[in-house]
């Protein structure tokens, strides 16, 4: 049984990505797609690691970081690429949750200052009521 390809409009589709984002992962060495003339096709290898570029990128890893993590594999085994990825999981973590925090107390200010403004409208609003 033949393993499944996909052309290159393929594999955009697949991974909603754009023709230039897949050409700079390749670029990049992320990707590395067999080659019939002009004409690119990936196997289930290059499928598996869009795949986890994806899912990287969603987390907030940089792509010099996913090169590298998926390189380690190949060079130094799944034991030490497992061992990176909770490293950078651990730190990326820490980031998120330094990010939530910003992120709650800029909405607990926006809020306040939101609350305020719409106190003064309304007493704004009263005291015009009152002279009209």
């Amino acid at each position: 049984m033949g393993e499944t390809r996909l052309s290159f409009k393929e594999m955009c589709a697949r991974f909603d990505v754009t023709p230039r984002t897949l050409r700079y992962y390749e670029y990049i060495e992320l990707l590395g797609p067999e080659r019939d003339g002009r004409a690119r096709f990936y196997g289930p290898r290059e499928v598996a690691r869009m795949t986890l570029i994806m899912r990287g990128r969603k987390f907030g890893f940089s792509l010099e970081e996913i090169r590298q993590w998926l390189l380690m594999r190949e060079e130094e085994g799944t034991e030490k690429q497992f061992a990176v990825f909770v490293e950078y999981a651990d730190r990326q973590l820490d980031e998120l949750d330094r990010q939530r925090r910003d992120l709650d107390a800029t909405i607990g200010e926006l809020r306040a200052l939101r609350d305020e403004t719409a106190a003064l409208l309304d007493d704004m609003r009263r005291k015009n009521g009152l002279r009209a």
